[in-house]
């Protein structure tokens, strides 16, 4: 059937939907639903707000009533086909009596593929594919969760317009502008955990929570401190505004840390194994997954944000550039195992937006990272003098 402008109008807002729930749905994907009842007029529509709570067509349907029979469901990914903490969207389509399934993106898990069969063989009409760049787009961190087995990683970082992230003299506020920086908040927002090294501690001590973004879930913040040196008791990563994980080695001694939560609460710690003078990537990732996180804010400094390039882990580039010159400091990026052009990591730019008086630029990396292809060239070091400038 040949899709119309309703079709992806209607597609469009469910995407739009969905992105509502950016950060709050793990380690469920973001999904929205838009229903058209029969004549073709919005009958119902919505989008999944928890993971636990009713699935976006559950939403759509509860709006739409009566009205859903005869109607066509555009859905951003496949329906599930699956009892979990809810009941199978697809039998509940089909008990509303809706007649065309319209859905973006088929569901990766096997654990709840196969919506679309079954609303086939209950002789709903099913079609696949519209809009589905953007709905990938929006749905990126739990595809790639499903498809990878670790957390999608977008690094974020902001930079003089020569690329320095701090002057020589180690001086960093503020290279960007307020703007910029309330910007960030938006983007913790929509992530599950935020990760900085243990020079940005050190430099910074900062705070990593979200702060004027109403309703926001705070992510879990992320200390990558591979001798347990850089967080010490009165940190304000520890102050209780939001949930906190210490990465250190196996062999780090903690003692200072079992008293230093929020009320003297212990603090959480996961124990990875040493790479080098700093640890795994994969493991941390790992760690982070099993852990139910399926996005990371990548906010370290340029030799953690070196670490995760040379392992193949990062998946988004965000950049803040102010139209500043230094001429000296560090650089944003650190060694990333990258010895000749050939081996650059070539980015495709896909957005680039004045955020005040500095431009954001948006790129993905063009080579597809697979499954195994993220094991380090280079391990996690926590031994950057210098931090990327911190938004707090």
């Amino acid at each position: 059937m040949a899709t119309t402008t309703a079709d992806t109008d209607a597609m469009r807002r469910a995407i739009t939907l969905a992105a509502r729930a950016l950060g709050a749905t793990s380690p469920n994907p973001v999904v929205g639903c838009v229903i058209l009842d029969a004549a073709g007029e919005l009958a119902g529509e919505g989008h999944h707000q928890r993971a636990g709570g009713p699935h976006a067509e559950i939403h759509a349907l509860r709006e739409a009533g009566d009205r859903a029979a005869g109607g066509t469901a555009y859905v951003t990914l496949e329906p599930c086909n699956h009892t979990g903490r809810t009941g199978p969207c697809a039998q509940a389509l089909i008990k509303a009596g809706v007649a065309r399934v319209v859905f973006a993106v088929g569901d990766p898990n096997p654990q709840a593929t196969g919506g679309a069969d079954t609303l086939r063989a209950a002789s709903v009409r099913v079609e696949r594919g519209l809009l589905a760049e953007e709905a990938e787009a929006g749905n990126a961190a739990w595809l790639t969760s499903v498809r990878l087995g670790r957390p999608y990683v977008l690094w974020k970082y902001a930079a003089t317009l020569d690329g320095r992230i701090a002057a020589a003299d180690a001086t960093s506020r503020w290279i960007t502008s307020a703007e910029s920086r309330a910007d960030v908040h938006r983007l913790r927002a929509e992530a599950d955990a935020v990760v900085v090294g243990s020079g940005t501690v050190r430099a910074d001590d900062p705070h990593l929570a979200v702060r004027d973004i109403a309703g926001a879930v705070q992510p879990l913040r992320v200390v990558v401190d591979t001798g347990a040196t850089a967080v010490r008791p009165g940190a304000r990563v520890l102050d209780g505004a939001a949930p906190t994980l210490i990465a250190v080695a196996e062999d780090a001694d903690t003692t200072h840390l079992k008293a230093a939560g929020p009320g003297g609460e212990p603090v959480d710690v996961a124990r990875l194994p040493r790479a080098g003078r700093g640890l795994s990537v994969p493991a941390l990732l790992a760690d982070l997954h099993a852990r139910g996180v399926r996005s990371v804010l990548l906010e370290g400094g340029p030799t953690l944000a070196g670490a995760f390039v040379a392992a193949g882990a990062v998946d988004k580039v965000v950049g803040y550039l102010a139209p500043v010159l230094l001429g000296a400091g560090p650089a944003a990026l650190g060694d990333a195992g990258i010895t000749t052009l050939a081996r650059a990591l070539r980015l495709r730019m896909t957005e680039t937006v004045r955020v005040g008086p500095d431009l954001r630029v948006t790129a993905t990396p063009e080579r597809t990272t697979t499954a195994r292809g993220y094991e380090p060239a280079t391990p996690v070091s926590t031994a950057s003098a210098v931090a990327t400038p911190k938004e707090r």
